[in-house]
């Protein structure tokens, strides 16, 4: 990582990924608390610079960050008593490097003299200041057991903090949004095409591109020391210690803006998501994507726009490409067991307890045909002709047929009828021991009914006849009155049939089951009298 002559890509940075508090007006910002008591810290740094020169000859020293900026506030220093600051060649800017007394690196006998030195010395002038002082010996650094243990947590923007820092720096984007213009080697702002400052600044520095770590280190703890020099008020500027970002009570106490404004950069409120190759037959329809929903839902951008903010198929195309890493667009929306697709995401918010009843028993995969028009669109005539792969069509065009399509899914409530629900349903077939059990048809259907109204996903998903019914009658074709459970499981369990429980196995598995998962106290799987009154004897 080449320090010198700037390497890194920075400007005044950071707005959707990480943390920069502007220009002293963000109102109730982060209250810095201390380091987390006793050997649980937060501000733990291991000074393991030498593993690049070979195997170690001693135990990596654990180095308290926090605790020697304390010391140095109270003997009126400041970071720069051990950190260097250079003028950025991008910016013109002071920037502080993340390096202890160095821009680079010496050699590896030149990295221990320039520690032992500047460490050992610095100790032995406070002690004889007669302050509390830290170790001048080698093992009292180096210890086989660290002094403490880690309990960072990563820092990010979401959208709450985003918003607060836009507002502080009075939606002017540019002072931290910027891109990188190759012809003139040069950072400008590209109004309009603002990212997160992760697409560019990645786990590790380049050569010209600082890692995301160092980047935000630099830029956010200067902007912040900026305004609490001016102001001298901590409320009016963000974190300069590790504590104040990656200390968990810390980030837990960071003041959550409700009701946000959305984000100003553009974006559609539908979108639709279709093949645009020239010469190539889709299998399937568009897919119109309700942007706006999914946008409000998640608290950043990435988790859809992973790797840049351009639509899924400039990188996932039909057959993959180099961009996509040779995943597909079938592939990456596809993935069940991925948490980036669109059927791993749903898939993920199935396990909260209303849904989980249901879902808990089916297999995570892909679904089944039928259910592909939950979101292909059934598109014909004109309309499929102007969606065709090789049409090009205006950009506007495109998003008002993707926000016809979805407005004209049918709802909820135009599909289950109280009325039409059986009250009861008696359940006789096993009756030897207990009596009948009586099943609160119903109230259940009524029940799911009424979660489905709170969930927005679920009542996309479950608006056809058979959606909310397949969870009981999982294998049944739709149909207002489906076959009895008995008609496939059979009384006595079939061997040749292992996937399959028998009737009595089927009941049990799925009523307990679904009350299990979603975290019903009754009946509890032993208390078989819960549901089943016991026969009287001669009856």
């Amino acid at each position: 990582m080449r320090i010198g002559k700037l390497p890194f890509r920075l400007v005044v940075l950071l707005a959707a990924a990480t943390g920069i508090a502007l220009f002293g007006v963000l109102a109730q910002a982060i209250t810095e608390p201390a380091p987390t008591s006793g050997n649980v810290r937060a501000d733990v740094i291991e000074l393991d610079a030498l593993e690049a020169y070979g195997k170690l000859e001693l135990p990596v020293v654990t180095f308290l960050h926090d605790k020697h900026t304390d010391a140095l506030e109270l003997q009126n220093k400041s970071c720069d008593t051990c950190h260097s600051t250079y003028k950025s060649e991008y910016t013109g800017k002071e920037v502080q490097s993340p390096k202890f007394k160095r821009l680079a690196d010496p050699d590896r006998q030149g990295l221990i003299d320039l520690y032992h030195t500047n460490c050992m010395s610095c100790h032995k002038e406070t002690a004889q200041a007669g302050l509390k002082s830290g170790p001048t010996t080698c093992r009292e650094c180096h210890t086989p057991e660290p002094r403490a243990v880690s309990n960072r947590l990563p820092m990010g923007f979401d959208r709450s903090l985003h918003w607060r820092h836009d507002k502080a720096a009075e939606e002017k984007c540019e002072t931290c949004h910027h891109a990188y213009n190759e012809a003139t080697d040069k950072l400008y702002y590209a109004k309009g095409e603002e990212g997160t400052c992760r697409y560019c600044h990645l786990e590790q520095s380049t050569e010209k591109v600082s890692s995301m770590q160092e980047a935000s280190h630099a830029q956010c703890i200067a902007c912040h020391q900026t305004i609490l020099a001016k102001t001298s008020d901590p409320q009016k500027a963000g974190p300069i210690k590790c504590s104040g970002c990656h200390e968990p009570l810390a980030q837990a106490g960071i003041k959550k803006v409700d009701n946000i404004p959305r984000m100003k950069r553009n974006q559609p409120d539908a979108a639709m998501i279709r093949i645009k190759t020239p010469g190539v037959i889709g299998r399937m329809t568009p897919v119109p994507f309700n942007h706006k929903v999914h946008e409000e839902k998640n608290d950043t951008c990435r988790v859809c726009h992973h790797a840049s903010m351009n639509s899924c198929v400039k990188c996932h195309t039909v057959t993959g490409s180099k961009d996509s890493k040779g995943v597909t667009l079938e592939q990456a929306m596809h993935r069940a067991q991925s948490d980036r697709s669109c059927l791993g995401c749903h898939q993920t918010e199935q396990a909260i307890k209303q849904c989980a009843g249901c879902h808990d028993f089916m297999r995570r995969e892909r679904p089944q045909e039928a259910s592909c028009q939950d979101c292909h669109a059934k598109i014909e005539g004109t309309m499929a002709e102007r969606l065709a792969p090789e049409v090009e069509i205006p950009v506007e065009e495109e998003r008002a047929i993707a926000a016809s399509l979805l407005q004209a899914r049918p709802t909820l409530s135009a599909v289950y009828k109280v009325d039409d629900v059986p009250e009861k349903v008696v359940i006789n077939v096993l009756s030897d021991q207990y009596e009948p059990v009586e099943f609160p048809h119903r109230k259940i259907v009524e029940t799911l009914v009424k979660d489905l109204k709170q969930n927005e996903l679920g009542q996309y998903f479950h608006a056809g006849p058979d959606g909310l019914c397949q969870g009981c009658h999982h294998n049944s074709p739709a149909s207002a009155k489906p076959p009895r459970c008995g008609s496939c499981h059979s009384k006595p369990f079939e061997a040749e049939e292992m996937n399959r429980p028998g009737l009595k196995g089927a009941y049990h598995v799925q009523c307990l089951g679904c009350h299990k998962s979603m975290a019903l106290e009754k009946p509890a799987a032993t208390a078989c009298t819960e549901c089943h009154k016991e026969k009287k004897p001669n009856s």
